[in-house]
């Protein structure tokens, strides 16, 4: 396709760039289930490289990290691709009614997904659902319900559920939880109590769900915007202007004292500015791949973003249960073994390592149509 293509043309077509975008987050994700991020960070924490690093793992309370972007992008990605998929069912003549059966059935799928794998890291059944795929399971339903409804209305909606976020934590004060923005001492941390009794020690709480169905509904914006007949600059224009004034809010929010910026809690100030930078990378996106075609590699991040949950759950139950030890012992543990290689290298090469066999599995699994489809 020339480079001149219309936006009508790419409204008709497939959009690589949400795959693209999908299978950067995806491999992203690999690389922290192989401990790769772990490894480099212990080579020597203490030198430049350290400090790096760091954008690789989420931020321990109130800030923001490169890491802390990536869950929001996979919410609003799947909101995208979920407007995608709806629109040309619409095409097809199946209805909203007719497609929100498959919607509950695959958010239950997803929820039984998120559960079972806290029982897999934990080692035994647990009552946990503070995984992104139960909170994907939420988030879909909501944004699936007023799909239909207007930009100004899905915005005003989701504006809705920051408020309503901030109204709970600010007003709703139970004895050890009447501090909205303390680590275990807010509301999400009191609610957890109620559904699981218990506390995430990280931080993490439950009704995030809320708050970051925002990021989905944000993504079904973004895909009805993309496959719109609008022109290409009038796409690339919004996209950043959105990012923007988005960024102004999440940072004005939280360096004005009146929200902070917390990833584990999702405050207001953390959806707006987490989004600003997701948009803008998908502004980025869109014109290298799908604008100037750029897509030459393509195919590798479109394998991934198109299975992106069947490769999440491989890589964080069979890869991080049982293939990153069996493939460690035959690469870094024998190089440090007889080549007295550096334990923190050794590390670093037995996590590359993984990454590669277990990417040549999820391969083979591909061109087998194994995969498993949510």
């Amino acid at each position: 396709m020339a480079k001149s293509t219309t936006a009508h043309q790419l409204a008709n077509g497939r959009l690589v760039s949400l795959d693209v975008m999908r299978g950067m987050i995806m491999i992203l994700l690999c690389g922290e289930s192989c401990a790769l991020y772990e490894a480099i960070r212990h080579i020597d924490p203490a030198k430049p490289m350290g400090g790096l690093i760091n954008q690789f793992f989420h931020h321990p309370w109130h800030g923001l990290r490169f890491w802390d972007l990536v869950q929001p992008a996979f919410m609003f990605m799947a909101g995208a691709a979920m407007y995608i998929s709806y629109s040309r069912k619409l095409d097809k003549g199946i209805s909203w009614n007719d497609n929100l059966r498959h919607i509950l059935i695959r958010s239950l799928k997803l929820f039984i997904c998120g559960v079972a794998l806290h029982c897999f890291y934990a080692g035994k059944p647990v009552w946990e659902l503070w995984n992104v795929l139960t909170q994907l399971s939420f988030t879909t339903i909501v944004a699936y319900l007023i799909i239909d409804k207007s930009y100004t209305w899905q915005i005003v909606f989701s504006i809705g559920l920051l408020v309503l976020t901030e109204v709970l934590y600010r007003t709703v004060l139970m004895p050890g939880f009447d501090q909205p923005f303390v680590e275990g001492k807010n509301f999400g941390a009191y609610v957890d109590t109620l559904l699981m009794g218990k506390i995430n020690t990280d931080g993490w709480v439950t009704i995030n769900c809320i708050p970051t169905a925002a990021h989905t509904i944000w993504g079904v914006l973004a895909g009805k915007l993309l496959i719109s007949n609008k022109s290409i600059s009038y796409k690339i224009k919004a996209l950043i202007a959105a990012g923007i004034v988005a960024l102004v809010i999440g940072f004005g929010l939280d360096l004005s004292g009146v929200t902070p910026i917390i990833k584990r809690i999702s405050t207001s100030a953390f959806a707006f500015a987490s989004v600003g930078w997701v948009l803008l990378i998908l502004a980025a996106v869109y014109w290298l791949v799908d604008v100037k075609r750029n897509n030459k590699y393509a195919w590798i991040f479109t394998v991934v973003g198109m299975n992106a949950i069947f490769i999440y759950l491989f890589f964080e139950t069979v890869g991080a249960q049982w293939v990153n030890g069996k493939v460690a012992i035959f690469t870094g543990d024998m190089l440090h073994l007889f080549l007295n290689v550096p334990l923190g290298v050794a590390a670093v090469v037995s996590a590359i390592a993984t990454l590669i066999a277990e990417w040549g599995l999820c391969y083979w699994l591909n061109k087998r149509n194994i995969f498993f489809k949510l």
